[in-house]
């Protein structure tokens, strides 16, 4: 049978790919939020050992699975098997009703190996049919990651639609310049602009556009075994607490890291419970740019605990940890 033709019972599945801090969690919430009548389960997957991108999700009666395990390849491929047997058996059952998955990698994967579960295990090829993988680029960065990350130049690589983010906030001729960068990586992927995740979806979804002949072009060895290993330097920084921060102090903290070390900070992002604050404090960063946002207000039975995730090259640890601590009430 031809892998790229779609059985009646198999539900179609969507990679969205792309570098740290491209803006997968904004387009995803884009597709959850539409009103398309579709019913969809999402796997998350993140670096590090807390889930932020979860609680950054729409909550939607959506199925969203996080897998915290750093990376979907290798050894935890088969924890994608797993989870999409599950979503299998529960649709069969009755028990969970979606239409589509959407799988959406940590910005340090590769594709490829997430690709490659589709077509070399047997139960997944029999449920599920990749219908595309999209990959988001950041127009402000992009040139600098894929001269610096192997994993940047794959999610192109493998693309079968690009999204180019953040074009406002770059000089129109080096957004062509990076257009042409693109297209000579990967002639076959549509280059579109996206403007916080605002896109039609008719050209993300249910597009057919994963073609194997074409990435066995790129890859002859695809559905061999594939081994994968991140870069040695780059490590996920988790911080907690139940305790509320001081505004100014984690404010203070947060301009001395964009400061002195953000030209390593590849992606951060947190939750924040701010004390006097009804809301959710949010703020997400990729180096020296850094957003900050109200979110929704703390539930009266809610566990009012920040989370922040800091992922970089070489950054001081110890010495973060310890400032963090420092910006809590009371110390």
């Amino acid at each position: 049978m031809n892998a790229n033709l779609k059985t009646n019972s198999a539900v179609p599945v969507t990679i969205l790919t792309g570098f740290l801090g491209a803006g997968k969690t904004t387009l995803l919430n884009r597709i959850l939020s539409e009103d398309h009548g579709k019913r969809i389960a999402v796997i998350e997957n993140e670096f590090g050992e807390a889930g932020i991108d979860n609680e950054l999700l729409v909550q939607a009666d959506e199925q969203i699975v996080t897998m915290n395990n750093g990376c979907i390849c290798c050894t935890v491929r088969g924890d994608l098997v797993r989870i999409l047997g599950e979503l299998s058996d529960g649709r069969e059952s009755g028990e969970l009703q979606f239409e589509r998955v959407i799988i959406e990698t940590t910005g340090l994967a590769d594709p490829a190996p997430v690709a490659q579960t589709f077509f070399v295990d047997e139960n997944i090829a029999e449920n599920y049919q990749l219908d595309a993988i999209i990959t988001v680029v950041d127009a402000v960065h992009a040139h600098r990651q894929l001269a610096e990350h192997h994993e940047a130049q794959e999610q192109v690589g493998f693309a079968d639609r690009i999204l180019l983010s953040k074009t406002d906030l770059q000089e129109p001729e080096i957004v062509l310049d990076l257009e042409t960068r693109l297209r000579a990586m990967n002639p076959r992927a549509p280059i579109k602009h996206v403007h916080f995740g605002q896109t039609e979806l008719r050209d993300i979804l249910d597009i057919d556009g994963f073609n194997l002949d074409d990435i066995l072009k790129i890859e002859p060895d695809f559905l061999e075994d594939i081994s994968h290993e991140h870069e040695d330097d780059i490590r996920a920084l988790v911080y907690q607490t139940d305790r509320p921060l001081d505004a100014a102090r984690i404010l203070a903290f947060l301009n001395i890291m964009i400061r002195d070390y953000g030209n390593d900070l590849l992606r951060y992002k947190g939750i924040l419970n701010i004390a006097g604050c009804e809301q959710k404090v949010i703020y997400q960063g990729v180096h020296m740019l850094m957003t900050e946002t109200f979110g929704n207000p703390w539930q009266a039975d809610e566990a009012r605990e920040s989370s922040m995730v800091f992922i970089g090259r070489n950054l001081p640890k110890e010495d973060m940890l310890e400032a963090l601590a420092s910006c809590r009430v009371g110390v």
